[in-house]
């Protein structure tokens, strides 16, 4: 007589394992966000230091308000898009610049105390940074010190009155705090590639050049999305470091006020409407661009292409 034995299910383990992050992720994601697009279409705000006004339903007011031309919605967004691009571009050609020298396998380079190194300033909290990069570039810091002993100069070069060497320097502390992580995510992508490729293109005559265009870009190219969605997330996001640069914003005529700067003046004003219906502006910013950066950077295959054609 054969006795039947009952099979065990671990299938049911997996959802009790994922359970703490839906019940996470509910709380204090969507929770917040329900709210926030619930919040934007009221008026809620405190006038005058003490009156409270609302909440009163007002539809789409908030977001006509925020489009008029008296907030200079566009100018912030332009900003914030200027401040990104001028931190990211040095960032992603050092990153793959390193990422290529520490992975070639002929230079032979002990990456450990390299991957400490640049890793180190996306250690520190940007507020420091942001303190100690306003410390040096200050009229009386180090930077205007050399300077004037060098060439012999009255006066300090004042970086935060002028436009653009204050958006390089904002540029310059964004850049060191994320380079180094892009560059370890690189270096992993890399290694993870097989190496008879390239051994294969050598054989055949390739050089470097050509092996990093037509291998490594096209097989690092996940990464290459993963880094530049999350860089742009980060960019819309972008606030403690020009904060403190700019004092507030306000500095030269506000050129360096981002997007979620002005946010924070609608919620430090008490002004909740109007600092949901920005937040549910910035979220949809973030999630069009995010979409339009996959598209047009993930892989296509070629023979699916053509099959599509033949099918027509």
């Amino acid at each position: 007589m054969m006795v039947k034995r009952k099979s065990i299910s671990y299938a049911k383990w997996g959802y009790i394992f994922i359970i703490p992050f839906f019940v996470v992720f509910i709380i204090f994601n969507l929770v917040p966000l329900v709210s926030t697009f619930y919040n934007s279409f009221f008026e809620n705000y405190i006038a005058q230091g003490y009156m409270q006004i609302g909440p009163n339903w007002v539809g789409m007011d908030n977001y006509s308000t925020l489009f008029s031309p008296d907030t200079e919605l566009s100018k912030y967004l332009g900003n914030t898009f200027v401040l990104w691009l001028l931190g990211f571009i040095p960032q992603i050609f050092f990153s793959l610049l390193f990422a290529s020298w520490f992975t070639d396998l002929r230079l032979k380079l002990k990456t450990g105390a390299y991957k400490v190194i640049f890793y180190l300033p996306n250690v520190i909290m940007a507020a420091a940074m942001g303190m100690l990069f306003f410390t040096l570039f200050s009229p009386n810091g180090p930077i205007n010190d050399i300077y004037m002993k060098i060439t012999g100069a009255a006066e300090p070069i004042r970086y935060f009155d002028n436009v653009w060497t204050q958006r390089s320097v904002i540029a310059i502390i964004n850049f060191l705090m994320w380079y180094g992580n892009t560059t370890i995510m690189l270096m992993a992508a890399i290694n993870g590639i097989d190496t008879s490729l390239y051994e294969s293109a050598q054989i055949d005559g390739a050089n470097p050049t050509q092996t990093f265009w037509k291998i490594t870009i096209p097989l690092i190219r996940p990464i290459l999305l993963y880094v530049l969605i999350t860089s742009l997330i980060g960019g819309l996001q972008m606030y403690d470091v020009p904060q403190i640069i700019t004092k507030n914003g306000e500095n030269v005529n506000r050129t360096s006020m981002t997007l979620v700067m002005y946010l924070q003046k609608h919620l430090f004003s008490k002004n909740y409407g109007m600092a949901g219906a920005l937040s549910v502006i910035l979220f949809i910013i973030a999630g069009v661009l995010s979409m339009l950066v996959f598209f047009f950077v993930q892989e296509r295959d070629p023979k699916a292409k053509k099959k599509k054609g033949g099918n027509k």
